[in-house]
């Protein structure tokens, strides 16, 4: 059987997506959605590409304000990678923490576009967000569980 050529992947994935999706595993865990985000299929994988440049720019915010104020929580070093099951906790805890802060829906439904949009209108940016209640729905967020 042929090794799977991962930089060839990589390459035609950079090709194929203009604006990646900071987002991109909680989109494929299902655990929230974005009406702004494209799934494309790539070398029998999925990706999502962010079809709005403009709001990826604040989804870009949100997310690195997300990895800062999550280091201490989940228990991460600074320059450590992220393991998957804790970015998903910070990416889905985190974007469901940020709906239940301004009191919207905080599952699966939760738009992330929309809900960084209205954060930004209601907080006054990234900035001002309230990560002690954030950090509190990432902390809590539990992975879906294995199949057997």
């Amino acid at each position: 059987m042929a090794e799977y050529n991962e930089g060839a992947y990589k390459l035609a994935r950079q090709t194929c997506i203009e604006y990646s999706c900071p987002f991109e595993r909680a989109l494929l865990s299902c655990c929230v959605r974005c009406d702004r985000s494209r799934k494309i299929n790539l070398a029998e994988r999925e990706v999502i590409a962010c079809g709005d440049p403009v709001v990826r720019e604040h989804c870009l915010a949100f997310h690195r304000a997300l990895h800062e104020n999550a280091q201490f929580a989940l228990k991460i070093s600074p320059d450590a990678p992220w393991p998957f099951g804790k970015e998903i906790r910070a990416q889905c805890g985190g974007v469901r923490g940020l709906a239940a802060a301004m009191t919207s829906a905080a599952d699966e439904t939760t738009d992330i576009a929309a809900t960084v949009l209205q954060g930004h209108e209601r907080f006054g940016g990234h900035a001002e967000f309230p990560y002690s209640e954030i950090m509190r729905a990432v902390v809590h967020y539990e992975p879906r569980k294995r199949r057997p």
